[in-house]
């Protein structure tokens, strides 16, 4: 229940699928040395099953397995040295587990990818198994349950009562939210502060924000500078680049220019996640792009006297309480429930972050949440060719400027709305779990499998 499950700096193209295998094959290695298999090692084998094994060589999670195998973590992995890390691999055929052990390994033999095969608890499942010669020494299953967000089979039934501390103003659905809000007088954001203190101090989280807010300027900033055609095949061209040097050197006043500058702080990021540079998880790789071009455009062009640090925790706290609704009741995973659990959640997330900066009633964030997820219900997960691009990157410039206009909706009525946001985030967890596997992140449903190559 921190909201700083639900921001996290990584690396790109995806959270599941390439963030969460990068942190298991590191646990795993870490794991077999406490245990004192490490030394015996001889030979590694990895397998990736369903939606991993369907889309993980354009999500990279080959690479990032690679990785997490030599000792990174996504959030300090150098992400300039990846290709020759790689290459180096392939040309000696061994590899350096934690940077300490090395062995054979071939990528071809040792990195299976299922492509049919589904393990039980979800679609992104990975066995891990180590070997002496023949003999099997251990092996281990985890998943990579979105938002780069991971559990290991034997956890998924433990209680972690060391992390079940009691927070002050405890919720599990937005109704109860609100309620505990009024009776306390506290707004969304107030709220989830005084519980996120029961983790860390106050100067503490709002480092931690603040220093998720410095990535995402980085991360767009990189992307205004950066041109070019994007790698994995699709040979997709970088517009951010073009786009900004015609909105920074145009001197007529255009009244729709704020759509432009929401649609280009969107592309700049998600251009760099296709490109497997460093993003926030907002609250997955896949919909990195929407909440930092609402706050982006919020800060650049909307905030004049107000304090712009209070403004980026404000936004963020509250947005992160919307998250943490769709994360304890619903899914924040493209492979599990489409791509209304990404994008959708979101742009619900946005909505809610923008209503709060505009001066919205806890009920008005509320409904700024709902409308925003309502006109997401359904959407599906298909990327062309397992790549994060296409129709990834557009659909969050687009979710971007519905979070701006569910806000703007929202504060034009007094909060009261005939569907609740409980209500709609229990139908976007049901309309996923109805959705056929092939609309979910396999890249073999919808536009995957009908677009026209040119």
């Amino acid at each position: 229940m921190s909201i700083l499950n639900l921001f996290k700096i990584g690396i790109g193209p995806s959270s599941s699928h390439t963030v969460g295998p990068m942190i298991i094959a590191k646990n795993f290695c870490t794991l077999t040395k406490e245990l004192n298999y490490f030394q015996d090692i001889t030979r590694i084998k990895i397998e990736l099953y369903g939606s991993l094994g369907s889309t993980g060589i354009g999500h990279q999670s080959d690479v990032a397995i690679i990785l997490g195998l030599l000792g990174n973590l996504p959030k300090t992995v150098d992400t300039d040295n990846i290709e020759e890390t790689i290459k180096n691999i392939k040309t000696t055929s061994s590899i350096k587990l934690l940077n300490e052990q090395t062995i054979h390994f071939s990528i071809k033999e040792d990195l299976v990818l299922h492509q049919k095969k589904y393990l039980p608890y979800h679609p992104n499942g990975i066995k891990l198994t180590i070997y002496n010669k023949n003999k099997e020494l251990f092996s281990k299953v985890y998943y990579s349950i979105g938002g780069g967000e991971v559990i290991s089979e034997d956890e998924i039934d433990l209680e972690k009562k060391e992390n079940k501390k009691p927070l002050p103003y405890d919720f599990s659905n937005a109704k109860e939210l609100l309620e505990k809000c009024r009776k306390n007088k506290l707004t969304i954001a107030e709220l989830i502060l005084e519980n996120e203190k029961v983790y860390k101090t106050e100067n503490e989280i709002e480092e931690s924000l603040l220093e998720i807010w410095q990535v995402m300027q980085t991360c767009v900033n990189n992307g205004l500078k950066s041109d070019g055609i994007l790698p994995g095949g699709l040979k997709v061209p970088k517009r951010a680049f073009k786009m900004h040097e015609k909105l920074k050197n145009t001197r007529t006043i255009d009244p729709l220019a704020f759509v432009d500058w929401i649609n280009l702080y969107a592309l700049a990021v998600n251009e760099e996640n296709a490109s497997g540079k460093r993003v926030v998880t907002a609250p997955t790789n896949g919909a990195a792009g929407i909440i930092p071009a609402v706050l982006h455009y919020i800060i650049n062009f909307l905030v004049k006297k107000e304090n712009k640090e209070q403004v980026v925790i404000n936004f963020l706290l509250t947005a992160g309480a919307i998250g943490l609704l769709y994360q304890r009741n619903a899914s924040i995973s493209g492979a599990d429930v489409g791509c209304q659990g990404e994008v959708g959640v979101a742009c619900s997330m946005a909505a809610a972050g923008m209503a709060e900066f505009l001066g919205a009633s806890i009920e008005q964030i509320e409904n700024a949440a709902e409308i925003a997820m309502e006109h997401n219900l359904g959407l599906t997960c298909d990327p062309i060719g397992g790549l994060v691009q296409i129709p990834c990157i557009e659909r969050n410039a687009m979710a971007a400027m519905k979070a701006v206009n569910a806000a703007r909706m929202a504060l034009n009525e007094d909060g009261k709305h005939y569907v609740s946001l409980d209500s709609v985030i229990k139908t976007m967890y049901d309309t996923g779990k109805d959705m056929q596997n092939k609309y979910k992140e396999t890249s073999k449903g919808g536009l995957a499998v009908h677009y026209v190559e040119c």
